[in-house]
């Protein structure tokens, strides 16, 4: 059974339970004596069409996860805060959110996907990787990423 998607503002309940969730998750993943994880919690303008979307996943009527993209100009998207409970892991639901969030980006009228991550997320740089995107210098001063994608839409 496949996921299901619905649009919703960071500020709902559900989808602020999954970003803080994901934001301890990464808290919890870095080194604090390197300088730790930096949060910041997105603001629901800024994923809020026109500027974007914000998605969550979910499972039989239960929020599993979590998604957005947000315009940086007029033709590119940025994926941001891709997330998926352990529950749910494994079942290639990251590719299908992954792809919806895509497909909404070209609704938006993007024609470039570009993201940024951790090379310590090796599963996410391994689904970025075969899903067609490809390493580019940084395109942002994100002190938590150390790896920028990219990937042309259409």
């Amino acid at each position: 059974m496949d996921p299901a998607f619905r649009v919703a503002s960071v500020d709902d309940p559900d989808a602020h339970e999954l970003l803080t969730e994901y934001f301890t998750m990464r808290v919890h993943g870095f080194d604090p004596e390197a300088g730790g994880y930096r949060v910041v919690f997105p603001t629901a303008a800024t994923f809020t069409e026109p500027a974007g979307v914000f998605l969550v996943v979910d499972d039989a009527g239960s929020p599993v996860g979590c998604g957005g993209i947000r315009m940086l100009d007029p033709e590119r998207a940025e994926v941001k805060h891709l997330f998926l409970r352990d529950a749910v892991r494994g079942r290639g639901w990251g590719r299908l959110l992954l792809a919806e969030l895509e497909r909404r980006a070209v609704l938006l009228g993007a024609s470039t996907a570009v993201l940024d991550t951790n090379d310590s997320l090796e599963a996410a740089g391994s689904l970025y990787r075969t899903s067609g995107y490809r390493e580019v210098p940084p395109y942002n001063d994100n002190p938590n990423a150390t790896l920028w994608f990219e990937k042309p839409l259409g």
